[in-house]
C-alpha cells in the first residue's frame, strides 16, 4: 500500500508542472488495485439531430445557434427542417435511409446577414492586367428550438 501511495504523489507532483492536477487527481481516485482505471457507467440523455441543408450537414440539439446558407425566411420567423439524416433520443440513434420518416427539427430565424468580405485578386503577367474582386457570403443565423422524432 505504501508503494503504491508514493506512485500516486510521483504521478501528481510530475502533472503539477504540466498543469493537469485536477484531472490527474480525479484519475488518482479513479483507480483500482491493480492499476487500472474504473469508469463509472452514467446515463446520460442527450438529444441531438443531424439535418442538412445548403449541401452541408449539421448535428444539433435544443437550444444551439448555427449558421447556415442563406434559407427564404424572414427574421423572426419560425423554419422547419425536414432533412433530418439521424435522431438520438430516449431510443437510442435512429439513423434514416436516406432520412428519418416523420422526423423534424424546428427553428427560429434570428438573422439574415453577408459574411465577412473575401477579397479575391486576377492578374494575368506581362499583360497589365490585375483586377480585385470581393465577396460577401450570404447566410442565416438560426436558433434550435425543438427537435421532433
Amino acid at each position: 500500500m505504501a508503494l503504491r501511495m508514493w506512485s500516486v504523489k510521483v504521478h501528481l507532483f510530475g502533472s503539477f508542472f504540466r498543469g493537469n492536477l485536477r484531472k490527474e487527481l480525479k484519475k488518482a481516485t479513479c483507480r483500482s488495485e491493480f492499476g487500472a482505471y474504473r469508469h463509472k457507467e452514467r446515463e446520460v440523455l442527450f438529444v441531438y439531430a443531424i439535418i442538412e441543408t445548403g449541401g452541408k450537414q449539421y448535428k444539433v440539439s435544443e437550444g444551439d445557434i448555427i449558421f447556415v446558407e442563406k434559407l427564404e425566411a424572414a427574421e423572426g420567423s419560425e423554419y422547419t427542417f425536414d432533412k433530418v439524416l439521424a435522431v438520438s433520443g430516449t431510443e437510442g440513434l435512429v439513423v434514416g435511409t436516406p432520412t428519418v420518416a416523420g422526423a423534424t427539427v424546428t427553428a427560429n430565424v434570428v438573422k439574415n446577414g453577408l459574411g465577412k468580405k473575401i477579397h479575391v485578386m486576377k492578374y494575368k503577367p506581362k499583360k497589365n492586367e490585375k483586377k480585385k474582386i470581393g465577396h460577401r457570403q450570404p447566410y442565416t443565423k438560426v436558433q434550435i428550438s425543438s427537435i421532433h422524432a
